[in-house]
């Protein structure tokens, strides 16, 4: 039987591949700060990292609803011929048809506006491209339709932007159009009667951040007050708006902040029955659907294992990790149709029946996305990559399913920090990218074709890291390729099959045109270092000022050296972390913590410097703070800490649940398994037999070759990593 590594095992010193960049501290200007607004140095300085740089702006951000913003008419050139055509239509009865998109930013939009529509008397219908079929936009064949069914005016939503032929060919039939998009420009404009995006207005306007949605709730909202019927509208409006807006990823700041905070506060007694329901099966409110991984935990701008929440607002974390993900799964997987009805009826037994079904695709969704992460990695591990000098991941394999191998781009991003290029193969009769929406962009590439490659096309998405543009490595590459777009972070691209190898050393050049070596670690962005002693609930609930927290605002980071893990185990089907970190000095303190998928680093080192953000504990009716790990690091002048050696671990074996430690016995290093009637299993490294028993005293000797005992320590021995 192999031996249990000792405390100085190298294994043990594995601690995530990260790269710190930490804000520069402003003591003065955030002890100013803090003196003004009344609250805590340290989130002052979070703001200061936000760019925030004189009491007026802090005031602003801290208070969005003391801002004078502009009208919107005054910013969108187009905004009052946008009306105009609408308010015609609607009074000649003439019909309209609205084209959205399958994430979430594009179904809300769609749902948004047909409620509106419906509300202001126009007829009014609405179609989804295929995402499988025909992939993103507004098209030919759409346009052909909606002119046969007699449609007077199309109305896109989260796309159309760079629709150029479709719009030309609905102008030649005679079939008005209004874009609504966020995305970004292309070279020429479509000839549309009429375009709304944000990307055309100031850069300094507020309205510059406006996902779809949001471009939908101007719209909405405007030609409601040009009517005088706007009674009734404004609340479920800002709901669908809030919760597209958040799914996005759109940065909360500017309008968005404004809104979004007010529609936190109403989606807990949302008015539409599709929301009340899904907030039901989400477990997001009055008891959950989902087993919590880590009971009793509420995230702070986190992410994972949350408990039920029965706040009167909504944190922007439920939505973007249990509202969002249940929609933007059926327009991975399934109809979009399923959302639309479920936002827009009125029916909550119908709404019931929806939501159920989004929660049913979501865990297909869960399921497919961990089989593909685990193909991908193993593909990984058993090339022979070197990415150091590649400097791109390419990962393409037959067989998966491209709704959801973005998400999975993400988390390989995570796990090896380098842009992240994933595709599948798919016949040569279809295979459209998509490209360039909102936060949801898919995009990708590939690696080694099967032998009948050449007559099938790859399709997939890519995620990048700060230092790489995916959009511009899309461009280089697009000599390659039969249709891409994206963003800097995201995009979607498709090709034939036999241009893989050409574009993955294509692309590898570009990668090494624009990154580092230092940059190929992920990234953790630290605001400001707290001594433990400083974190506590009155921290934890200053943060609500800052709130809503998300992109472009991210929830604070703050960083503790020469923390003592004194406590450690894994948790969770997750293979989660959970810790206790100690700081001794003038006020000494300890937290509770959790380290989300980090099984694989257990036992971290006894003393480390540790990131984390904030989180809120209720158990017991008490409530305090802890701590969600998202960066650690060896101590300065500690590279040769000793990790601790009474690290923890629950398995499973043989229907049974036993619990497992690694414990120092005189100077040796002793693994004990312990099952649920208190008898242990004492092992040392190097032995044949090992004790039983419930106490030293009364154990028996047992011989650790049978088949039994050898499987038992095997599964501990995995349950600890080691």
């Amino acid at each position: 039987m192999p031996d249990i590594p000792t405390s100085n095992s190298s294994h043990l010193h594995r601690l995530p591949n990260q790269r710190w960049q930490i804000y520069a501290p402003q003591p003065q200007q955030a002890e100013q700060f803090a003196r003004e607004i009344g609250l805590s140095p340290l989130l002052a300085q979070v703001l200061i990292n936000r760019g925030i740089d004189t009491l007026t702006e802090v005031q602003g951000f801290v208070e969005p609803e003391s801002l004078v913003l502009p009208q919107p008419m005054d910013e969108f050139p187009d905004l009052a011929v946008s009306v105009k055509l609408l308010r015609e239509a609607i009074a000649k009865g003439n019909k309209i048809a609205i084209c959205g998109d399958y994430d979430a930013d594009g179904m809300t939009s769609t749902a948004l506006l047909l409620r509106a529509l419906r509300a202001l008397g126009a007829k009014v219908d609405y179609a989804i491209p295929s995402r499988m079929r025909e992939g993103y936009g507004i098209n030919d064949r759409i346009v052909e339709e909606f002119h046969s069914e007699g449609v007077a005016l199309i109305l896109t939503v989260d796309n159309g932007i760079a629709a150029l032929g479709p719009v030309k060919r609905a102008r030649e039939l005679g079939v008005q159009v209004i874009i609504t998009d966020h995305h970004d420009l292309p070279l020429q404009l479509p000839p549309a009667d009429a375009i709304l995006n944000p990307k055309l207005i100031a850069e300094s306007s507020p309205y510059r951040g406006l996902a779809g949605v949001g471009v939908a709730y101007v719209l909405a909202i405007c030609l409601a007050q040009s009517l005088q019927q706007v009674g009734g509208l404004v609340n479920p409006l800002l709901e669908l708006f809030t919760l597209g807006t958040i799914a996005d990823l759109a940065p909360l700041t500017g309008v968005n902040r404004r809104w979004v905070k007010r529609g936190l506060r109403l989606l807990p007694h949302s008015q539409l029955a599709g929301i009340q329901a899904l907030i039901q099966v989400a477990g997001v409110q009055h008891g959950s659907a989902e087993t919590p991984l880590i009971p009793n935990f509420k995230l702070k701008g986190g992410h994972g294992g949350t408990a039920p929440t029965t706040q009167n607002s909504l944190k922007p974390e439920d939505i973007g990790f249990r509202l969002g993900p249940r929609i933007n799964a059926v327009g991975r997987l399934a109809d979009p149709q399923i959302v639309i009805e479920l936002l827009t009826t009125d029916d909550r037994e119908l709404a019931l029946q929806r939501a159920m079904e989004c929660e049913q695709i979501n865990q297909r969704r869960q399921e497919l996305c961990i089989e593909i992460e685990e193909e991908a990695i193993a593909w990984c591990e058993e090339s022979s990559l070197n990415l150091q000098q590649e400097r791109v991941l390419v990962v393409v394999r037959p067989g998966w399913h491209h709704g959801v191998i973005g998400i999975v781009a993400s988390r390989l991003v995570e796990r090896y920090g380098v842009p992240v290029f994933i595709g599948t193969f798919e016949g040569g009769h279809g295979g459209t990218a998509e490209g360039g929406h909102g936060g949801t962009a898919e995009g990708g590439h590939g690696g080694t074709a099967p032998t009948d490659a050449p007559s099938q096309i790859v399709r997939g998405s890519a995620r990048g890291i700060p230092e790489f543009n995916v959009f511009d490595g899309l461009n280089f590459c697009a000599d390659l390729l039969t249709k891409f777009g994206g963003h800097k972070a995201a995009g979607g691209f498709s090709m034939p099959a036999e241009n893989l190898a050409k574009f993955r050393s294509q692309l590898a050049v570009f990668a090494n045109q624009c990154l580092q070596p230092e940059h190929l670690k992920p990234l953790v962005s630290v605001d400001v270092q707290a001594d433990l002693s400083e974190i506590n609930l009155e921290l934890y609930r200053q943060i609500d000022a800052l709130e809503p927290c998300g992109i472009e605002n991210k929830a604070p980071v703050f960083w503790t050296p020469n923390v003592c893990i004194t406590e450690q185990k894994i948790v969770g089907k997750g293979n989660h972390l959970k810790l206790t970190a100690s700081q001794t000095g003038k006020v000494s303190a300890s937290l509770q913590g959790i380290a989300w998928r980090w099984g694989e680093y257990f036992p971290l080192p006894r003393l480390v410097d540790i990131a984390y953000r904030l989180r809120e504990n209720s158990f017991n009716g008490k409530i305090s703070v802890q701590l969600e790990l998202l960066g650690v690091r060896l101590a300065t002048g500690e590279a040769d800490s000793r990790p601790l050696v009474s690290g923890k671990a629950e398995f499973d074996f043989s229907d049974r649940t036993y619990a497992c430690s690694l414990s120092r016995s005189g100077d040796r290093t002793e693994l004990r398994i312990r099952n649920s009637v208190g008898q242990v299993l004492a092992v040392s490294p190097g032995q044949t037999t090992g004790l039983l028993g419930n106490s030293r005293e009364n154990a028996r000797e047992v011989d650790l070759s049978k088949p039994f005992f050898y499987s038992l320590i095997q599964a501990a021995k995995n349950a600890l990593g080691i």
